[in-house]
């Protein structure tokens, strides 16, 4: 079974707009699919990919019911649906047992677009109420296109917080840190964390991948796309060109990511 475990996507009725604007505050960044739900299913078919994560978040305090309203309601066999709660929510402890009660699969953290880090201790009771639940907590690592630079979703920091999680799963997108994969190999590497591959094609040198997936371990590597920003294709190709063996290559593409979803 090939899971994507690294998608977005947004209510029809907004996704038009939603894709515009993430585009212009990201340097014109290329949109593969229409933003929606049925644009991830056609992308799923047309790559022959048999299901995917989908992984939402919300930007403000008031967002966040709407935001896992939707993701309730997209998920399904196939979509896996993850929910989202923001920092500054004065219930946010209690829509993490809302997210877990409608059976949604995890809960994923952005720093840049919920302005906090990682390592600030105010979030540390968030991350205790997902690990307690049985989810899956995401985060985005490393730099994001669309932000100055910052250290607020910095490698180091994300090994800082894992002891927080006490071996509850915990995913960092981008191989570990997006576009700062030397710091990865210093603080990421062999640590309790899986690194997702997410927007890895013609972004990382090959060899820098390979050297990651090398020392990290095929066992705690998943395939990404972030589509709609990454091709789910490309992303595809980008994997069968590391040069992995049958075996860490079918646990890449799904069997690692369907094991922490128990399915």
């Amino acid at each position: 079974m090939i899971i994507d475990c690294h998608t977005h996507c947004f209510p029809t009725k907004i996704a038009s707009t939603a894709l515009s604007k993430l585009s212009r505050s990201s340097g014109a960044l290329v949109a593969w699919t229409d933003g929606t739900i049925e644009g991830i299913k056609k992308e799923l078919d047309r790559c022959g990919i048999d299901a995917a994560c989908v992984l939402h978040i919300a930007t403000s305090p008031s967002q966040q019911k709407s935001v896992n309203q939707f993701a309730a309601k997209i998920n399904s066999p196939t979509v896996f649906s993850f929910g989202s709660v923001h920092p500054d929510a004065p219930d946010a402890l209690d829509e993490l047992d809302r997210i877990a009660a409608g059976g949604l699969k995890g809960v994923k953290f952005h720093p840049f677009f919920q302005h906090f880090a990682v390592d600030e201790p105010r979030m540390f009771p968030l991350y205790r109420r997902a690990a307690a639940l049985g989810l899956i907590t995401v985060f985005h690592a490393g730099y994001d296109i669309g932000y100055a630079d910052t250290e607020q979703a910095a490698p180091e920091a994300l090994a800082k917080i894992l002891p927080v999680f006490d071996g509850a799963p915990v995913i960092a997108a981008h191989l570990g840190g997006c576009f700062c994969w030397q710091a990865v190999q210093k603080w990421l590497v062999h640590k309790p964390v899986y690194l997702d591959t997410a927007f890895c094609h013609s972004h990382i040198p090959l060899p820098e991948a390979q050297k990651i997936i090398e020392r990290h371990g095929a066992d705690r590597i998943l395939f990404g796309s972030d589509s709609p920003w990454g091709n789910m294709a490309y992303e595809t190709a980008f994997i069968d060109s590391l040069g992995l063996g049958a075996s860490e290559k079918r646990q890449i593409m799904g069997d690692n990511i369907a094991r922490l979803l128990k399915i």
